[in-house]
Formats: structure tokens, C-alpha cells, sequence
């Protein structure tokens, strides 16, 4: 279950930085409910999982996951561009992300 936890989690955290980028400095009050109500849901969750994990790894795979998620998004949705060094980057955090899951941390 601490998966699932984390995996919706994850989701939330996406749905906090496409919010908050919409919010234009919090500006924009429904934009500004869905990044705070997005947050308090993110952290929720994240705390649930960590009932399981470990607080450093089960931190690191939520921030490095949604990070990677925001940056394709970003390229998807927003035309945001991708080049090669965002590519190795993302390429970083996963082969981080493998090497936390193969120690055997949860």
C-alpha cells in the first residue's frame, strides 16, 4: 500500500507545480485553492508512505519522480523545450530513483 501512497502522491506534487505555475504568484485565487488544496493532499499521502519507507529515500524518490513528471509535462503540455542536457538529467534521476529501489530501502 506504501506505493500506492506514494505513486498518488506523486501525482498531487505534479499537480502542485502545474498549479502554482498557472497561479502567477498566487494571483490567480482558483489556481491558488488548487496548489494549496494539491499540496495538503501531496503531503498527506507522502506522509503515509512513509509509514513504510524510509523518510530520506521515500523523500527522494517523491521529489526526483515528480520532478522528472513536471519536466515532461512541461515538454508536453507547455511546448517547454527538451534538449539533451535535460534529457541526461532526467536519465541522473532515474538511474538515482533504480539505484534507492535496488538498496533494498523499502
Amino acid at each position: 500500500m506504501h506505493w500506492f501512497y506514494l505513486a498518488l502522491a506523486v501525482v498531487f506534487e505534479i499537480a502542485v507545480a502545474l498549479s502554482a505555475g498557472k497561479a502567477r504568484g498566487f494571483t490567480r485565487p482558483a489556481w491558488t485553492t488548487a496548489t494549496l488544496v494539491s499540496g495538503g493532499i501531496a503531503t498527506y499521502l507522502l506522509s503515509r508512505a512513509l509509514l513504510t519507507f524510509d523518510v530520506g529515500v521515500g523523500y527522494a524518490l517523491w521529489t526526483s519522480v515528480a520532478g522528472v513528471g513536471i519536466v515532461v509535462l512541461g515538454a508536453g503540455l507547455f511546448g517547454q523545450r527538451l534538449g539533451w542536457r535535460k534529457l541526461l538529467g532526467i536519465a541522473a534521476v532515474i538511474a538515482g530513483v533504480v539505484g534507492l529501489q535496488l538498496s533494498g530501502a523499502a
